[in-house]
């Protein structure tokens, strides 16, 4: 489904260093921001909501020099290209793009256009840098793969059910950053007495199959890498884990405050916040090229005590003692 964003304008502020202000002061400066959710999505709302105070953090102000383009929505990549098309119609001098489709999408469009990504699983393996280090082009940006991920995510879902002996991944196959993290669980999985199994989803339909094949086996799990494709299917999901009574360990925090078990990952918002950073960077004349991509450092972890209440799941003391914020 296509949905175009409102426009807000954003602007700089006499708080602005003089150098700055005094440079460029009548210029409206343009950003287009390109969102893998409908816009209704409340977890959409909050990365927009984090970009505009990141912004906001630095100076600028709403309606003053600064117009940021939301284009929202979820499609497959040719619906990407032809949004991210459409949006430079309104000349933009960046482009933020909210995961490794919306990525390819921007790509498409300039290879000369400043562009910074979030949540890029592998940028090196997508051709959207030559390095993290030194990105060598028109992009950069903030990946979000670890591949200690995929081995804590079994680690903890065994810790918090230990009757747990079979484990599937529901991952997007088109997502490089998940098929990584599914391979660096599997390789981990004898360690644990596990076995893993791959499930690539991407339609409701099939996320709904793949959840009911692993309910039919006794003593099973499942983990979510994270993917904004997959995060849109998050409601499914987490009720069909609690009609199945299945424990689930997620990437993403927004699982477990829709009610989900338990999320060990990255704060995503906080990545739209540091984006604000590059962009303004840019917009004052530093180059994608010479701005690193840069990965994770902090992780979180969530632990819903209600949910774990509803699957009789007995949260170890020590887990608990470990989270950075439970939900009760």
């Amino acid at each position: 489904m296509r949905r175009r964003a409102f426009i807000a304008g954003l602007g700089v502020t006499a708080s602005l260093p003089f150098a700055a202000s005094a440079q460029q002061p009548d210029r409206m400066r343009r950003v287009g921001v390109l969102m893998q959710f409908v816009e209704s999505d409340k977890e959409g709302q909050l990365r927009a909501r984090a970009f505009r105070e990141g912004l906001e953090a630095r100076g600028w102000s709403i309606g003053t020099n600064l117009l940021v383009d939301f284009r929202w929505g979820v499609g497959d990549i040719e619906w990407a290209r032809s949004t991210a098309s459409d949006m430079m119609k309104f000349a933009p001098e960046v482009i933020l793009a909210n995961g490794d489709q919306a990525g390819r999408a921007a790509q498409s469009v300039s290879r000369t256009m400043p562009i910074v990504f979030i949540g890029s699983s592998d940028p090196v393996a997508e051709g959207f840098v030559q390095s993290l280090a030194h990105p060598g082009a028109n992009m950069t940006g903030f990946s979000t793969v670890e591949p200690s991920l995929g081995p804590k995510w079994l680690e903890l879902l065994k810790e918090i059910a230990p009757h747990v002996t079979r484990v599937a991944v529901l991952f997007n196959p088109g997502n490089s950053g998940s098929v990584l993290l599914s391979r660096a669980a599997a390789g981990v999985a004898k360690k644990f007495g596990l076995e893993v199994v791959a499930a690539p989803v991407l339609t409701a339909e099939e996320v709904r199959a793949a959840t009911e094949m692993v309910a039919r086996t006794p003593n099973s799990g499942f983990v979510v890498p994270p993917d904004p494709t997959i995060l849109g299917h998050r409601k499914l999901i987490v009720e069909l884990a609690g009609g199945y009574r299945l424990p689930a360990v997620y990437a993403l925090r927004s699982f477990v405050v829709e009610g989900g078990l338990i999320s060990y990952g990255i704060n995503i918002p906080e990545l739209f916040r540091q984006a604000a950073g590059y962009v303004d960077r840019i917009l004052r004349g530093d180059k994608p090229e010479d701005l690193p991509v840069q990965g994770p450092t902090k992780f979180e972890l969530l632990i819903n005590l209600k949910t774990a209440k509803g699957l009789g799941v007995e949260v170890p003391p020590t887990l608990l003692a470990r989270a950075d914020e439970v939900i009760e």
